[in-house]
């Protein structure tokens, strides 16, 4: 037999150093295999924790900058189609919703939820002196901090204000990598991508000593109490993590990519007690500079698809009154169509506001489609930060002295 505490001694502060050091908190220490029976009672604690939380905010990034004028299509507008003779979408194609626009032919589910009252659509979203780069300009929303070098996340800092205690799992990512938004200075937030393989890697020797978490009473050194804490932390989150995912069956179709908000779902269902998720589409197509309409219109199919599953799932499980989701994307298209068929990158941009307390229609003002900026873009009429406002201090009840997000802008009238 192995003497496993002979292992554990040998590796323990090694392994611990090495995952704090990636930088991903309980993402790069999670899943020290935790036994199949203290599961269900973790998830009972956390359904209780759950139970005291109030509304839950996700935010869904479509990275790549995605072309609004060819997702909510402006068809009463003339100049629309003169500037975009070869990609414009003809009417007769559109899926209409008023008397001047219309989403792309793929978003049924869009159209679904807006004529149901459960969409906003935000116009002219952007901010001054724009950057046409993919990392400044995701950035700048990540921070909620445009040309300010700003280093913790937005959704990062909501998490310190809300909850300064920092309790375990109040802020999940679900990426292959931890995103800059949910950066924080108190909070390590859960950050995982494959539910089921959720755990700390470890050669077979060692798998069972990393099982074991020692009592932290009996140790003195505090920088050791300190990372098996954080490695406690991990070892329960990992555990409610798969636990869930392995619990969940849902009979709602998410089309051909869910976009991992089924996972979202997932840890609803099992009552996990966070309030704030962030999930990145990434590795998609929406930088659509050559061929875009077909490209465009699958990916948008696939995001319509998703999100209307996703309000379906949330009905399923009783939490749909619960729970707001943001669209954004870090900018969308230059107004022209260019010679490749295609549309570069731009500036303004359309954001969505979905959910059942949601008071769906238009907000913000149109950007002319004439008078343009710089590069023949659309001029931002609404900043985004108006949005993130919106869902910070309309949706969480959270408000504060402008300080969250570098200062006080005026919230919508969007929820019911």
């Amino acid at each position: 037999m192995k003497n496993h505490k002979k292992i554990q001694n040998q590796i323990g502060r090694r392994e611990l150093l090495r995952a704090t050091a990636t930088g991903l908190g309980i993402a790069g220490l999670g899943g020290v295999f935790l036994g199949p029976a203290m599961a269900p009672a973790l998830l009972g604690r956390a359904a209780e924790a759950a139970a005291a939380n109030g509304k839950i905010l996700v935010v869904l990034e479509l990275s790549g900058g995605n072309d609004g004028l060819n997702t909510v299509v402006p068809y009463g507008d003339d100049a629309y189609y003169r500037h975009r003779p070869s990609i414009g979408l003809p009417k007769n194609d559109l899926r209409v919703i008023d008397d001047h626009f219309g989403f792309n032919p793929g978003m049924a589910g869009f159209e679904r939820l807006y004529n149901d009252g459960k969409m906003a659509i935000v116009h002219g979203c952007g901010y001054e002196n724009p950057s046409y780069s993919h990392f400044t300009s995701m950035a700048y929303w990540h921070t909620a901090a445009p040309n300010s070098g700003e280093e913790y996340g937005w959704v990062g800092r909501l998490a310190d204000s809300m909850a300064p205690s920092a309790p375990s799992n109040f802020l999940v990512n679900i990426a292959s990598r931890q995103s800059l938004a949910v950066r924080s200075e108190r909070h390590v937030p859960l950050v995982f991508d494959a539910p089921n393989r959720f755990m700390r890697e470890a050669f077979f020797e060692e798998k069972d000593a990393l099982a074991i978490t020692p009592d932290i009473g009996q140790v003195d050194n505090p920088s050791r109490r300190y990372l098996l804490d954080i490695a406690r932390s991990a070892n329960d989150a990992s555990a409610l993590v798969r636990q869930a995912w392995s619990n969940y069956s849902s009979p709602v179709d998410y089309g051909v990519n869910s976009l991992d908000l089924p996972k979202v779902v997932s840890l609803l269902e099992a009552g996990m007690p966070t309030q704030l998720y962030y999930v990145s589409y990434r590795n998609n197509a929406f930088d659509t500079h050559v061929f875009q309409n077909n490209v465009h219109r699958r990916l948008l199919t696939y995001t319509s698809d998703a999100v209307a599953a996703f309000i379906q799932d949330l009905e399923r499980i009783g939490r749909a009154d619960d729970v707001a989701l943001m669209i954004f994307s870090e900018f969308g298209r230059r107004v022209p169509e260019n010679v490749s068929l295609g549309t570069d990158h731009g500036a303004a941009n359309a954001m969505f506001v979905i959910g059942n307390q949601v008071k769906g229609g238009h907000y913000g003002e149109l950007p002319s489609l004439t008078d343009l900026a710089v590069g023949d873009n659309l001029d931002y009429t609404t900043d985004f930060r108006r949005v993130y406002q919106t869902m910070t201090r309309e949706w969480l009840g959270y408000a504060d002295d402008g300080a969250l997000l570098n200062g006080n802008f005026e919230s919508f009238d969007m929820f019911s």
